[in-house]
């Protein structure tokens, strides 16, 4: 139910010489959240692979997927004891709810057309089987009733959250990637009929046709393609692909090889790297997550605890060497816990028919 509750890096070595990564600045059956505890990631994409096989065995049939946080197994959510079944059968842990896709679907859709408000995001949390909406400092005390309302009409499928900060696209003047006056971050470096190019977010990729790796520096790469809001990706080709590996930067020296995409799971562990907060971790908290935005709502993106400010616009999210998202922005952060919101890069690489190499 990942694609509508649902709609379920390398960066070249210039880039990362540069200090790059983009990121553009404008200069709950139970119905308790549970605790993000990042849960095993030491086969990623064993992980994915699963979490894949089974969204096609069963799709309607599931109301989510989840990586346990204390066995880092993949749990599957059903209603049916014919769908447990499947889910046994293709290896994974099949978790009775209360609520189907269908239902949870129709919890989605009512938030849609009745509590589409700025500062707000949801999106669904399988481990308690409903749409986890938060709603940030912004919004007013009516539009907080508002929302509630909304919400306790729905039967228990929506849970509310206040958190603190504002939901923004984390563009930042600095020194890294720069078009248009803003920096941003890099997030995969891709291919297409031996082109090269890299994906970014695509509210950066809006501001300027052309990046560099300085404030004032050369051209290393022209927009090929972008898209914000609605979606929050962009492309850009290369003028110079000299040194352009399948790599992120860990900013520390070393280098995080990517040789596969996917999707992220609710309960699995991930990265960060961007050019302001460098690589931080989280957990995956939420997917199909829409976050309305004061410039306009995004959907379908994934919701973590990693930390994240402005200029890590665009920047990336992955697990070992599986690409995840390309980072969006955030409602900020307190200590090591973020809110960090990202594209799902698969739909990126479909839209301009790209590879990650």
């Amino acid at each position: 139910m990942r694609r509508t509750t649902r709609a379920r890096t390398g960066l070249s070595a210039l880039l990362v010489a540069a200090s790059l990564g983009l990121g553009a600045t404008p200069a709950g059956a139970s119905d308790a959240p549970l605790a993000p505890t990042p849960a095993p990631a030491s086969d990623a994409a064993a992980l994915h692979a699963l979490d894949a096989a089974v969204e096609r065995a069963l799709g309607d049939d599931s109301a989510g997927t989840y990586v346990d946080a204390e066995t880092g197994e993949l749990v599957v959510t059903v209603t049916t004891e014919a769908a447990a079944a499947k889910v046994r059968a293709a290896g994974a842990t099949p978790r009775r709810v209360r609520r189907d896709a269908a239902r949870l679907d129709a919890a989605v859709a009512a938030l849609e057309a009745q509590a589409k408000i700025t500062g707000t995001s949801w999106g669904l949390d399988p481990r308690t089987n409903q749409i986890a909406v938060e709603a940030d400092s912004s919004v007013s005390a009516r539009d907080m009733a508002r929302l509630r309302k909304v919400a306790a009409s729905l039967d228990g499928a929506v849970r509310v959250t206040r958190v603190p900060g504002v939901f923004t696209r984390e563009v930042a003047g600095g020194d890294a990637i720069y078009g248009g006056g803003s920096r941003c971050s890099a997030a995969f470096n891709v291919t297409k009929n031996g082109v090269r190019y890299f994906l970014t977010a695509g509210h950066c990729t809006n501001i300027s046709s052309t990046w560099a790796a300085t404030s004032g520096g050369a051209s290393v790469g022209v927009r090929e393609g972008t898209s914000f809001p609605t979606n929050d990706y962009g492309l850009v080709r290369y003028t110079d692909t000299a040194n352009t590996p399948g790599s992120v930067t860990l900013h520390n020296g070393s280098f995080q090889d990517i040789a596969s995409a996917a999707d992220a799971v609710v309960g699995q562990s991930l990265r960060k790297s961007g050019s302001t907060t460098k690589v931080t971790s989280g957990t995956v908290t939420a997917v199909n997550v829409t976050v309305n935005y004061s410039d306009g709502p995004v959907y379908g993106m994934v919701r973590t605890t990693a930390c994240s400010a402005g200029g890590d616009s665009g920047g990336a999210h992955f697990a070992g060497s599986v690409a995840l998202g390309i980072h969006s922005g955030s409602s900020g952060c307190t200590g090591t816990n973020g809110s960090a919101i990202h594209q799902p890069v698969r739909e990126a690489l479909a839209a301009y028919g790209v590879n990650v190499y």
